[in-house]
């Protein structure tokens, strides 16, 4: 209600309004009321604050409850057991003196606004870049002031919740003091209140964690069909399923004084389902995790999850089961049935990553199968792909990766692994450290670092190179060289620091012998060392940590060259322990080439037709000339 108005407080003739008096728990409101009454925009009107009141009352049920004004002191000892009690209420009452605006302010010169977060329990100041502080005798209460009012405006309370405020802006009204007049070059935010923020309630829900390993987007975002997780794969321990228990939020109050009571929880997704030998269910505080007892995939059969190791398909196609894509370090292992030779086991285009595959049939176009362990009894297509550590291939046609590779009959196929053993070769390229090849046709290219093995010769044109770089880069090798070159600077250059700071210790030798001699006396006789003295000594201790510095770094240099030097110098001598053993006759054209490093030359030998060479290996003579000759063992 007004506090004395009059019927003429409007001024028609200037547009103002006399300043009269309210109390009011709402000055927003009256402010809007005085705008609406005088006819004049509210934007023209301000107020000051001239008293606040604050109450409290604590509701009993069945009783009415009166409203208690509190002191300062007692609005001071409210703590959060107050405002965090349901039945605990807040109002305050202020009295403020509303007027038109008729001169400037000199806080005018900064634009501040505050705004809080969406349950305003923290409410922020905000100065925007541009605006500039001009310090006066008063400018601290009136600062504070203007921050009270602006709050008010937002019907927020005073002195509530407000008690870090000023230690929030004290930094800012020290600079604003110390520099007279101080511009804000950017935004500046400050912390001005803060209640109690409720704690959110949470809904329950169920997540399939599995799931997500379903990635059929590919790069451009659209779904890809042929990779739909036929298999969903799980190692030990993983994290399948979790069921997020609800939980009722905590109460709050904010700024304002209103109680925050927090929604019930909404409960939909309460787990129905049942859980097989090889699912752990781990029961926490906030959920219940269902996670992988053992590695494998994940199946939902008759509403059981389990997880299971075996998978058997009749074939692996864009029809039935699209692409499958396991970790390798699940224990899953696929088993494709499909033996009709004119069909593919693995379709066209199809990628499979698995632990284990056995495939009774084919592998068709453009496929790629990658495993720890594969087997394939059909054949491998020239334009797929298949990587295992342990591979057996029928006959293969295609591009092979592996450790250790077994081949019934390559087909002008692809070869790369350490050991690759091969049953019939009829064309193809192989790049291994060990081949073994018991019976050899025609136009294949052998690649090693270690041995060539040959049991049954009956080809030719088959080229027999042994190459130390098979599992070196170029680049490696050059990195490599470039950083004995390096190393080999730096000890030149250590060893020529390292003699003039050992010539001028021997050159100093005596000089220093005599200064220890001094400085003993007059330290036994108790007689002050000279400055000159003791700063001479400290520069000679100096001089010698220098000195032990650069011995150490000569070593490790030394020890950082050998080591390079012996690696470059293994993997040269590398070539002189490989052999190309050939069990049989040689037949008609077959080349023999042994790729030295340094010097980077290729020896090249052609065995005569029908000839006996069993054991070929490198010879270098006297004169440092190499070639390919006949060795014992």
């Amino acid at each position: 209600m007004g506090l004395f108005t009059k019927e003429d407080a409007h001024d028609e003739s200037t547009g103002h309004i006399k300043p009269f008096v309210v109390r009011t728990s709402n000055v927003a409101k009256e402010l809007l009321q005085a705008s609406a009454n005088y006819k004049i925009p509210v934007q023209s009107l301000d107020f000051q604050l001239l008293d606040t009141q604050t109450f409290s009352k604590t509701a009993s049920e069945g009783t009415a409850v009166d409203w208690i004004e509190l002191s300062s002191d007692e609005v001071k000892e409210l703590n959060e057991e107050h405002f965090l009690n349901p039945k605990f209420e807040l109002k305050q009452v202020h009295e403020v003196e509303i007027f038109s605006i008729t001169e400037s302010h000199p806080l005018d010169t900064i634009e501040m606004s505050i705004g809080g977060n969406s349950s305003l329990c923290k409410i922020y100041l905000t100065i925007k870049p541009g605006s500039v502080a001009n310090y006066y005798d008063t400018f601290q209460e009136d600062f504070i002031h203007l921050v009270n009012k602006k709050k008010l405006r937002a019907n927020l309370m005073i002195g509530l919740f407000d008690a870090s405020m000023l230690q929030n802006i004290d930094e800012l009204l020290a600079k604003i003091r110390i520099q007279g007049t101080y511009r804000f070059e950017s935004q500046e935010r400050y912390l001005i209140a803060q209640g109690y923020e409720p704690v959110e309630t949470v809904n329950d829900k169920l997540i399939l964690h599995y799931e997500a390993k379903r990635q059929n987007m590919d790069e451009h975002g659209r779904v890809d069909y042929a990779k739909r997780g036929y298999v969903m794969s799980a190692v030990k321990d993983e994290l399948l399923i979790e069921y997020i228990k609800p939980k009722k939020g905590e109460n709050g109050r904010n700024c304002r004084g209103e109680f925050i009571i927090p929604k019930e929880p909404v409960v939909k997704f309460e787990p129905t389902f049942g859980t097989g030998e090889n699912i752990a269910i781990v029961d926490t505080p906030k959920s219940i995790e269902y996670r992988a007892a053992v590695g494998g995939y994940v199946t939902f059969e008759g509403g059981i999850y389990n997880i299971s190791t075996e998978v058997e398909v009749t074939e692996i196609s864009f029809k039935t089961t699209g692409s499958i894509d396991t970790q390798l370090d699940a224990d899953v292992s696929i088993n494709v049935k499909e033996k009709d030779a004119l069909k593919d086991a693995i379709g066209m285009g199809m990628e499979v990553t698995v632990n284990i595959i056995n495939i009774d049939g084919n592998i068709g176009p453009n496929a790629k199968v990658t495993a720890k362990k594969a087997t394939v009894e059909g054949q491998v297509h020239q334009s797929a792909v298949i990587s295992a550590d342990d591979l057996t291939i029928n006959i293969h046609k295609g591009t092979a990766y592996g450790k250790e590779v077994h081949i019934a009959r390559l087909e002008h196929g692809i070869v790369e692994a350490d050991k690759v053993t091969v049953t019939q070769a009829t064309g193809g390229k192989i790049r291994a450290r060990e081949i073994v090849i018991e019976m050899l046709g025609s136009h294949v290219k052998m690649t090693a670092s270690h041995r060539i093995e040959i049991q049954k010769f009956q080809g030719s044109e088959n080229q027999f190179i042994i190459d130390p770089m098979i599992d070196e880069s170029r680049e490696n090798l050059e990195e490599h060289s470039g950083q004995m070159v390096h190393v080999k600077e730096s000890i030149r250059d250590i060893k020529k620091e390292l003699e003039g700071y050992e010539q001028t210790l021997r050159e100093n030798a005596p000089g220093m012998e005599d200064l220890k001699r001094k400085l003993a006396h007059y330290k036994s006789n108790g007689i002050k060392m000279p400055v000159a003295f003791v700063q001479k000594y400290q520069q000679h201790q100096q001089f010698k940590e220098k000195l032990e510095a650069l011995r150490n770094e000569l070593k490790t240099k030394e020890d950082q060259y050998a080591w390079l030097s012996e690696k470059h110098t293994a993997l040269q001598n590398e070539i002189f322990d490989a052999r190309i053993i050939n069990h049989d006759r040689w037949r008609n054209h077959n080349e023999i080439i042994f790729k030295l490093i340094n010097p980077e030359i290729d020896v090249f030998y052609v065995p005569a037709h029908n000839s006996e060479e069993k054991i070929l290996g490198l010879y270098e003579d006297e004169d440092g000339e190499f070639s390919i000759k006949v060795l014992t063992q």
